[in-house]
Parts: C-alpha cells; sequence; structure tokens
C-alpha cells in the first residue's frame, strides 16, 4: 500500500493557493497598469493635436522651426535668404556681384553692408482677428517671408522715405541693414518672379494676417484696390473660405505702412 504524507501534502496545497493567489494579483496589477498607460496615451495625443501646426503655416520653409502653443503660431529664423546676393560675403557660394539696374529702374548702389545670421522668434496669431485699436507698423521686422527672411515697413531709417534707400537694394530686392539683417520692404523678387508667382502667398505679418503677391485674378494691383492698411478681403487659393490678407504695389507703401489690420504678435532676437 502506498503511504501518503499528509503533512507534505498539505504544504504542497498550500503552495498551490498562494501561487494561484498572487497569479490573481498580478493579473490585477497589470490590467490597472495598462488601463492606466491607455488613459495616459489619449491625454498625451489630444495634447499634440491641439498644438498642431496648420498646413498654411509649414508653406515657411525657411524656417528653422515652426511649433504651436494653440494660441500662437511660433517661427524660429536664421534670417538667411535661400538666393543669390551681392551683400553675401564673397566666400559664401550664394555671393553674386551685382551691378546696374535694380528696384523700379534705380541704378544700384551698395549700401556697404553684409548679410549675417541672426536668431529671430517671431510669435503671430494662430487665428488672427481684426484690431479694436490699430497699431502702427514698426521700424525693423513687421513679418516674415515664406524663405525666412523678415519684412519691413515702408520707411527707412528715421522713418524716412524710401526714395534714396531703393538704390541699395539688390538682384532680387533686398538688403541688410547695418547689423546684418537682410529684408524686403517691397516685392521680394526672388519668391515672385522665380520660387513662386506673382499671386502666390508670400508669408505673414506679425498679426497672422496672410501676405500675397502684387496680381490677384489676374491683375496688377494698385493701391486704389486696397484699403489704408494695404489689404482686403476675398477668397484664396489658400483660404477657400476668404480671409483679410495683404498684397505688394509696386507703389509706396508697398506693403504696409499704416498699422496693422489686426492685434500684432511679438519679434526678439
Amino acid at each position: 500500500m502506498k503511504h501518503i504524507n499528509f503533512k507534505n501534502n498539505k504544504t504542497l496545497n498550500m503552495k498551490n493557493i498562494t501561487f494561484k493567489y498572487l497569479a490573481k494579483i498580478g493579473l490585477i496589477i497589470f490590467l490597472a497598469e495598462a488601463l492606466f498607460a491607455c488613459k495616459k496615451s489619449d491625454t498625451t495625443t489630444t495634447a499634440s493635436s491641439s498644438s498642431t501646426v496648420p498646413d498654411v503655416y509649414k508653406k515657411i520653409y525657411g524656417a528653422s522651426s515652426i511649433t504651436s502653443d494653440g494660441t500662437y503660431i511660433t517661427i524660429k529664423t536664421t534670417n538667411l535668404p535661400d538666393h543669390k546676393s551681392v551683400y553675401y560675403p564673397t566666400s559664401n557660394s550664394l555671393y553674386e556681384a551685382f551691378s546696374g539696374t535694380t528696384y523700379n529702374g534705380n541704378t544700384f548702389a551698395n549700401n556697404g553692408n553684409s548679410i549675417s545670421s541672426q536668431s529671430i522668434t517671431i510669435k503671430i496669431p494662430l487665428n488672427p482677428t481684426v484690431a479694436t485699436s490699430h497699431a502702427a507698423t514698426p521700424l525693423g521686422p513687421i513679418g516674415i517671408a515664406l524663405n525666412g527672411v523678415v519684412f519691413f515697413n515702408q520707411y527707412a531709417a528715421g522713418g524716412s522715405p524710401l526714395t534714396n534707400e531703393v538704390a541699395g537694394f539688390d538682384q532680387y530686392w533686398g538688403h541688410p541693414q547695418n547689423s546684418g539683417v537682410y529684408h524686403y520692404h517691397v516685392e521680394p523678387k526672388y519668391l515672385t518672379q522665380t520660387k513662386f508667382t506673382s499671386s502666390a502667398l508670400l508669408g505673414f505679418l506679425l498679426d497672422g494676417f496672410p501676405v500675397y503677391g502684387p496680381q490677384e485674378n489676374g491683375k496688377t494691383l494698385t493701391d486704389s484696390d486696397l484699403d489704408t492698411y494695404h489689404g482686403h478681403t476675398s477668397v484664396t487659393a489658400d483660404y477657400p473660405n476668404g480671409i483679410y490678407h495683404y498684397h505688394f504695389t509696386q507703389e509706396a507703401p508697398y506693403l504696409n505702412g499704416s498699422g496693422f489690420y489686426g492685434t500684432a504678435g511679438t519679434i526678439s532676437n
């Protein structure tokens, strides 16, 4: 007859019960952690989607970074034009000698400055709206072009007209000021005549409203086609539901000089 060791059998049963109990506890902990992980993942996804950069701002191909916090679009740029210029150092591959006629038939006169890399951060409203009080555009940057170069308003240093400064525009109608900040006061020729077209989206002003070239629906616009802030509201290829937008024209204020249509964001460097 086979003898049974009741003491050992009891111990074995207790071990089996303990193992099953611990296994159940482990399963409960695993499921709880999995559920928490799912909820955490869902929260992260929601936060990410709320700060997604709309496609229209991704067209600023010259930016070093573009982010959104759901209220503002933040654009960082080194402000180096992607086209040739007589103002690049001669050691730069984008340097190109230039002489002859520049913007509006002016004879080119080098202003003696040189393009240098910048560290500029621009914050513009994600959803621009008309301002109750229209602030004047300042001297210095008032917006950014798609190639990452800043826009300036219609005035030269000291708030004087561009009459003399125009002669210093390079072959693509931009130039650097004394600290090396390259900029466009007038139509950016490289964007309207080489990279894109004269009716294309060219960038944004600090108030978040877009900037377009001098043509619309096959017509070359003049100041008389635009309001005092140098823009109007209509449908565009980028905004099929319509939006207020600025245009470049051949005469002053060229882009803007009377004030922002919307509430301007900020710029720092």
